[in-house]
């Protein structure tokens, strides 16, 4: 045999896997990148939500003066979010203290009656309320990003060429656990 036959299926074989290499390079790239713009819309919902945040608190300040702590934790809450770093669960961690904050200052609208009538209160408790179901909803396509590309990097072959470029599957943007219980309904008499 010439060494010329030898060398070209070795030659081959090594094209072969460059070519698959580069194909597994830039799907993980693209799941990345696929991950990172759907943090991306995450983050557009969260600035509108603390937009919202301010107002809701001086509509509400206007009505219940005296409710101080709880305009106060919501307003330190907002500031925690807005600071909060670009790791996810530092991210989460804070964003889910202001819905509990929110949520704290929402059950004051119950006892205060003009609040409740409070034509601008309604409209901004309405835009936060489709704000958050934005926010699920982008919430949920990251965590299907990050698990697609957790999958890839962590499925045989191609787990070879993440480890290889240091690909890494970001946290997932995981609810509170106070979120996470059954919901509860009270109606008062």
């Amino acid at each position: 045999m010439s060494p010329l036959t030898l060398l070209i299926p070795v030659v081959l074989a090594c094209v072969l896997l460059l070519v698959w290499l580069a194909f597994a390079y830039n799907r993980l790239v693209r799941q990345r990148n696929q991950v990172r713009a759907s943090w991306a819309q995450i983050d557009v919902q969260l600035k509108r939500r603390h937009d919202l945040v301010p107002n809701i608190v001086e509509t509400v300040r206007a009505y219940a003066a005296h409710e101080r702590d709880t305009l106060e934790a919501v307003i330190a809450a907002r500031a925690r979010a807005a600071d909060a770093g670009a790791e996810v669960a530092d991210r989460a961690g804070a964003e889910n203290q202001l819905t509990r904050a929110l949520g704290r200052l929402f059950a004051l609208r119950e006892a205060y009656p003009d609040l409740k009538a409070d034509r601008n209160f309604a409209d901004l408790q309405a835009e936060l309320a489709r704000t958050e179901d934005k926010i699920a909803y982008a919430r949920q396509f990251y965590n299907s990003a990050v698990q697609t590309l957790s999958d890839t990097v962590h499925s045989v072959p191609t787990n070879l060429v993440a480890w290889l470029f240091g690909f890494r599957p970001p946290a997932y943007f995981e609810a509170d656990s106070g979120e996470r219980g059954p919901v509860q309904v009270r109606f008062s008499g």
